[in-house]
């Protein structure tokens, strides 16, 4: 008896093309990192303190420029109140940008990255869901100020549409500012050095700037600086939008700026947690 051997030829698996495969790990990638930034939030949701040196700070601010310093500078304090709250609103936000680099580098000095890295998840979700997380902060910080000044007497002289897009406008530069706070946080060796650094480049963008005065009452050496600060043409651009003015051209402006750190730090932002963790 003769036994038939039948050979079998295995079926060739289908391999997806190097582009449809990037893609799924684009995607993979998003919703690690959202993984990461529903982690952000529910910290937030436990420390509730966190919230203290948003709501707080800005309040203190408001009453403190408004109520001492706006009768000097203008005479009447609500006109003053009209100039100055966009600033502020612009102010608090970049200031809530260094809790982004203060935030990662607290994680890496205690071991939470280092958990990060053994679980089967992109190398960089937990910095992008951690940059993403921070929206929330930035978010309930303008809240707290507008509400705040609209309790004082302030009044949107525009519209709706043109307050969101103000409000949209500041957001989409704190996303764009919270990258430089990302690579300081992890280049630096102490969570507490990120502060020291950030006032070193947050004080000049926000106090020398028009936050507070017209660009025209400053000496002109300083004159030149505001004009070339990118806070200067935020400022501007939500003071339009939300009590009237020009918008247009400092709006352009923000986001060319917005768009040039993105392209500067996040680059560098990543490989300095890359080389960190």
């Amino acid at each position: 008896m003769t036994a038939t051997v039948t050979e079998t030829t295995p079926t060739p698996q289908f391999e997806p093309p190097v582009a449809v495969r990037r893609r799924i790990g684009m995607v993979r990638a998003l919703r690690h990192a959202f993984s990461i930034t529903w982690r952000s939030l529910l910290k937030l949701k436990h420390s509730p303190e966190q919230f203290l040196d948003l709501t707080l700070q800005p309040i203190i601010f408001v009453l403190l420029f408004v109520y001492i310093f706006g009768g000097a500078i203008t005479g009447d304090r609500h006109t003053y109140l009209q100039f100055v709250l966009p600033g502020i609103v612009v102010q608090t936000v970049v200031f809530a940008t260094m809790g982004t680099g203060t935030g990662l580098a607290t994680d890496v000095a205690t071991g939470i990255f280092d958990r990060f890295r053994s679980l089967p998840i992109a190398r960089s979700a937990p910095l992008v869901g951690t940059v993403f997380g921070d929206v929330i902060r930035y978010v309930v910080s303008l809240l707290v100020v507008l509400a705040f000044g609209m309790l004082l007497g302030f009044r949107i002289e525009t519209n709706p549409v043109a307050a969101v897009a103000a409000c949209l406008l500041i957001l989409t530069f704190a996303l764009a500012l919270c990258w430089v706070s990302a690579f300081i946080g992890m280049i630096v060796r102490q969570p507490r050095s990120v502060q020291g650094f950030g006032f070193v480049i947050m004080f000049p963008l926000t106090f020398g700037s028009n936050v507070f005065v017209q660009t025209s009452t400053l000496p002109g050496w300083l004159q030149g600086w505001v004009k070339i600060n990118p806070v200067t043409d935020l400022v501007t651009a939500a003071r339009g939008l939300l009590v009237g003015g020009p918008v247009a051209v400092q709006a352009i402006h923000t986001l060319l700026w917005a768009a040039a750190i993105v392209i500067v730090f996040a680059p560098l932002a990543i490989r300095a947690y890359r080389r960190r963790t």
